[in-house]
C-alpha cells in the first residue's frame, strides 16, 4: 500500500498533485473557500471586528470538540458534553454565590464535576459494557436534569471574577479566542506526544489488538472520557463567562456541533484518525457559515439545511479521499518532515485566501445604503406562533417604512443568540431589537451594541445590565394576575388546579408564573396541585396533561403559561376540556383564540404580538434618526372569553 501510494505520488502530474493537495486538506480547502464566498457576498463580513467575531462564536464549539476529538479518535461517541458544559458551570456559580465558597475552589469544583461525569460515563462503558451512544444519552439527560435541580431552572449570576473570560484583553482580543487556542494546543500535544494519545489511536484502529498488544483497554477509556468532561467543564465556564451567567439550558445541542466540528475537520467515526487542528478548522466552518448566513438573512430554518449538507459533504469528501488513496495520518505519527509540510500548506493558504479576501473586499467599496434603515431583529424562537406573529408586525412595517429588516431565530438559545447581537453589531446597524431568550443574558451582547452607538430596543422582554432605547412590551407579571383572576372568578373560588410551566430559565415563564402565584394569594380556596414544566411546547403539554390527569383526575382548571401548552392539555382532556376542566393560556395566538370561541379552552391572556412587532420597528428606525422615543411602550393585555373574542384584534 505504501509502495503503490509512493508511486503514484512521484508520478503525479501537476493537476494531480492539486487534486492531491485538496484531498489531504479537505476542510482547509473548504474553510477558504467558504471564507472566500462571504467576502465577495457580504461587505460586512471582511472586518477585524466581525472576524474576532467568527473567533468568539467559534470558541465553545471548538473547545467542546477538542474533548470530543479524544473519543472519537477512540471509536467512541459522547453526547453528554453540552449538558455537562451547563451542569459544571452551573455548579461553579451556584458554590461561588449561595454557598459562598471562593472562588477559586468553585472553578476547581466545576472542573472536577465535569471529570466526573466523563468518568461516569467511562465506567458505564469500560465496565458495565453499555454502548457509548447508551451511556452518554443517559448522561445527557442526567447532566442537564442536575443543572436544573441545582439552578431551580432560573439562571445564576455568574461570579465578576470568572466573567472576566468573557471579555477581550487590550480592548480587542476576546479571551475566549485565547482559551481555545490554548485548548487546541494541548489536544495537539496530547494527541501527539503522550502514551495516552497513542493510546486513543491505538484503541480506534483495532481495540482487540490494542488489548493483546498490552495496552490497558478499559483503564484509557476511563481517561478518555475523564478528558472529555474535563474539555466540556472548560466550554461550559467559557460560556457562562460571555453571558454572565450560568443557565441552566445552554449548550443544548452543542453536542452535535461538537461532533460534526470534529467529523468535518477529517476525523472518522470509525476510529483511529482525527486530529486537533481538523477539529479547529470544522468548527471554525460551522461558525464561519452561521456568521455569513446571518449577515446574509438567511432563514436560521435554512441555514439548519445548509449545515446539514455541509457535514453530509465533508463525510463525503472523506470517503472520495480514502478512494483516492489520500490516507489521513494519525497524530504524531507521521513521516519525518510531514509536520514541516502540512504547517507550509497552512501558511501557504493562509496567504492565498488573504491576497484573494483582499481582492475580493473592493467590490464592496463605496456601499451607499443608508445604515440607519437597517434594523436587525433577533427573536427568542420562531417555533411559536406568538413570535411568528411579532416577526409578522415587524416585516409590515419595515415594508411600510422601506426598513432593511434582517430577522434572526436563536431557537431559545441564550449564547445563540448572544452571537447573532454581535453579528449585528459587527454589521453596523442603525438599530438592533431584541426579543431576548433570557434578560440577564442578553446583557452583555447589548453592552457591546452600546459601545458601538447602536441604539437596542428589547420587545416582549427588557434586557438587564445594558440600555436599551425603549421596551416595547406587555407586562407578563400583570397577566399572570389577570389569569389566576380569571381562573378564580371561574371556579367560584375554589378548586384543584395544575399549572404547565414554560421552558425553565426564560424571563416569560418566571414572570408569569410570579403573576400568577401572587394572583392567587387573593384566593385561598384554590389549590395547585401540581405544577410541572412543557417547554412552551404543545406536544410536552399533552403528554404532561395526560400524566398529570392519572394523579389528579379530579382537577377543575389549568393555567398554562403560553396557548401552545394550553391547547396541548385541551387535547389531553378531551371532552373535560370547557366542560368539567377551565383551560386558560397566554398569548392569544390564532389557534388559542380560535379554541376559547369554540368554548374548549376558557380563555387566553391575550397579548397583540403584531402590535408588538409593529411599534418595536417603528421606535427602532426613529431610535436610529436621534428622534426621541419613549422609554417604555406598554400594549395593553386583556383576558379574552368566548363574550368578547369575536371583538378582539389580535
Amino acid at each position: 500500500m505504501a509502495t503503490d501510494t509512493l508511486k503514484s505520488t512521484t508520478g503525479a502530474s501537476g493537476a494531480s498533485a492539486v487534486r492531491r493537495l485538496l484531498l489531504d486538506n479537505g476542510a482547509l480547502t473548504a474553510l477558504i473557500a467558504l471564507v472566500i464566498a462571504m467576502s465577495a457576498l457580504s461587505g460586512d463580513f471582511l472586518t477585524t471586528d466581525n472576524l474576532l467575531n467568527i473567533g468568539v462564536q467559534a470558541a465553545v464549539t471548538a473547545i467542546l470538540a477538542f474533548g470530543v476529538t479524544f473519543v472519537i479518535v477512540s471509536a467512541g461517541i459522547d453526547l453528554s458534553v453540552g449538558s455537562v458544559a451547563a451542569l459544571s458551570a452551573t455548579v461553579l456559580a451556584w458554590m461561588a454565590t449561595s454557598e459562598g465558597v471562593p472562588v477559586w475552589i468553585a472553578v476547581i469544583l466545576a472542573v472536577a464535576t465535569g471529570m466526573a461525569c466523563g468518568l461516569v460515563n467511562g465506567v458505564l462503558i469500560s465496565y458495565g459494557k453499555l454502548p457509548p451512544f447508551i451511556a452518554t444519552l443517559a448522561m445527557l439527560s442526567v447532566g442537564r436534569g442536575l443543572s436544573l435541580v441545582i439552578s431551580q431552572g432560573s439562571p445564576i449570576a455568574f461570579p465578576e471574577s470568572v466573567s472576566h473570560l468573557g471579555d477581550t484583553l487590550g480592548g480587542w482580543l476576546p479571551v475566549p479566542v485565547l482559551v481555545m487556542v490554548v485548548m487546541g494546543l494541548i489536544t495537539a500535544l496530547i494527541l501527539g506526544r503522550t502514551y495516552i494519545g497513542r493510546s486513543m489511536y491505538a484503541i480506534g484502529g483495532n481495540e482487540e489488538a490494542a488489548r493483546l498488544s498490552g495496552l490497558r483497554v478499559k483503564r484509557q477509556k476511563l481517561a478518555i472520557y475523564a478528558l472529555s468532561g474535563l474539555f466540556a467543564a472548560a466550554a461550559g465556564i467559557v460560556l457562562a463567562s460571555r453571558l454572565s451567567s450560568a443557565q441552566p439550558q445552554a449548550a443544548q445541542g452543542y453536542e452535535l456541533d461538537a461532533i460534526a466540528a470534529v467529523v468535518i475537520g477529517g476525523a472518522s467515526l470509525a476510529g483511529g484518525t482525527g486530529k486537533a487542528s481538523g477539529t479547529l478548522i470544522g468548527a471554525l466552518i460551522l461558525a464561519v457559515l452561521r456568521n455569513g448566513l446571518n449577515l446574509l438573512s438567511v432563514s436560521a430554518f435554512w441555514q439548519q439545511v445548509v449545515i446539514g449538507v455541509v457535514i453530509a459533504l465533508a463525510v463525503l469528501l472523506d470517503t472520495l479521499r480514502r478512494k483516492a488513496g489520500a490516507t489521513p495520518v494519525a497524530a504524531g505519527t507521521g513521516a519525518p518532515g510531514g509536520r514541516g509540510k502540512q504547517a507550509a500548506t497552512y501558511i501557504i493558504a493562509a496567504v492565498v485566501a488573504a491576497a484573494i479576501v483582499g481582492a475580493m473586499s473592493f467590490l464592496h467599496n463605496g456601499s451607499s445604503s443608508s445604515a440607519t434603515k437597517k434594523v436587525g431583529l433577533s427573536l427568542s424562537t420562531l417555533n411559536n406562533p406568538f413570535f411568528v406573529q411579532i416577526e409578522a408586525g415587524a416585516k409590515a412595517e419595515a415594508k411600510k417604512l422601506g426598513v432593511d429588516l434582517t430577522v434572526t431565530d436563536a431557537q431559545n438559545d441564550a449564547s445563540q443568540q448572544a452571537n447573532q447581537l454581535q453579528n449585528f453589531t459587527s454589521s453596523g446597524l442603525g438599530s438592533i431589537i431584541v426579543n431576548p431568550v433570557d434578560s440577564d443574558a442578553a446583557g452583555p451582547a447589548v453592552r457591546s451594541a452600546n459601545k458601538a452607538g447602536i441604539p437596542v430596543v428589547g420587545v416582549d422582554r427588557g434586557v438587564n445590565k445594558a440600555d436599551t432605547a425603549a421596551l416595547v412590551a406587555s407586562d407578563n407579571i400583570a397577566g399572570g394576575k389577570l389569569g389566576a383572576k380569571a381562573m378564580a372568578e371561574k371556579l367560584g373560588g375554589k378548586g384543584k388546579i395544575v399549572i404547565l410551566q414554560g421552558l425553565a430559565g426564560t424571563s416569560a415563564s418566571r414572570e408569569r408564573g410570579a403573576g400568577f402565584a401572587e394572583g392567587l394569594k387573593a384566593y385561598p380556596g384554590i389549590e395547585v396541585v401540581a405544577r410541572q414544566p412543557a417547554d412552551f411546547d404543545r406536544t410536552k403539554g399533552l403528554d404532561v396533561m395526560t400524566n398529570l390527569l392519572q394523579a389528579h383526575p379530579d382537577i377543575q382548571g389549568v393555567f398554562a403559561e403560553n396557548d401552545e401548552m394550553a391547547l396541548g392539555a385541551v387535547k389531553a382532556l378531551g371532552s373535560k376540556a370547557g366542560t368539567s376542566v377551565s383551560v386558560i393560556g397566554f398569548d392569544g395566538e390564532p389557534d388559542g383564540l380560535k379554541a376559547v370561541k369554540d368554548g374548549t379552552m376558557y380563555a387566553s391572556v391575550a397579548q397583540q404580538p403584531k402590535e408588538l412587532g409593529r411599534i418595536a420597528v417603528e421606535n427602532a428606525l426613529n431610535a436610529a434618526e436621534g428622534k426621541k422615543v419613549e422609554q417604555t411602550v406598554m400594549v395593553p393585555v386583556k383576558v379574552v372569553t368566548k363574550e368578547n373574542v369575536a371583538g378582539f384584534g389580535g
